[in-house]
């Protein structure tokens, strides 16, 4: 994709919380890799008191768990799953490594596209005595059957930004926020016009 916007003529790529930060990486020209993180910290700590556990929904964004988990003086847990080879997109949730007793449960990741893993997260969670269960993902695809699953899931607050159009059937669930991120990208836009710091917005979050 980005070769093709190169090709098109874009002389820069803005970015925001890549589902593989190392793409970034096979673009030669300028590329900013924007992040909803300080968003959804300052929600989170008007929103959420006392013990916190940051959660990430499998071993691979544990890194991303830790970034949240110092903003939040949390600990953090991550669930270690498999995906069923029988049928696609089904998660079984397996255990998890950490400790959500009696703490409220934040799960961060990028995106929520048919909303298995992170509502297999959720139940996992509950069963080990979570307090409360949050979930927070940047891009809210919720493709089939993400809606009917997120219904009846145990998610008490499921967080996303407007980076993607929300259908009429995922703004109809009763646990769903969507924040805007229009000042972060304002933001960064005008740093980069002014061909100042991108980084020193997010506080170098954003690598």
């Amino acid at each position: 994709m980005a070769d093709l916007f190169h090709s098109a003529g874009a002389d820069r790529i803005v970015s925001v919380d890549l589902h593989t930060g190392q793409t970034q990486g096979f673009s030669s020209d300028p590329f900013d890799h924007l992040t909803a993180l300080p968003v959804f910290i300052d929600y989170l700590q008007r929103g959420i008191e006392g013990p916190v556990t940051v959660v990430s929904p499998d071993s691979g964004r544990v890194k991303l768990a830790s970034r949240y988990a110092r903003h939040l003086d949390g600990q953090v847990a991550f669930i270690h799953k498999r995906r069923r080879a029988d049928i696609h997109n089904e998660v079984a949730a397996l255990d998890l490594v950490g400790d959500v007793d009696d703490r409220h449960a934040v799960i961060v990741d990028d995106m929520i596209d048919t909303a298995g893993t992170v509502v297999a997260a959720a139940e996992l969670l509950r069963k080990r005595g979570a307090l409360t269960v949050t979930a927070v993902a940047t891009h809210g695809v919720l493709s089939p059957p993400a809606v009917d699953r997120l219904k009846n899931s145990p998610i008490d607050d499921l967080v996303v930004t407007d980076t993607l159009p929300m259908s009429e059937d995922a703004r109809l669930l009763g646990n769903l926020t969507v924040l805007p991120i229009g000042s972060v990208l304002a933001e960064a836009v005008r740093a980069i016009f002014r061909d100042e710091s991108v980084s020193e917005i997010f506080q170098g979050e954003n690598v």
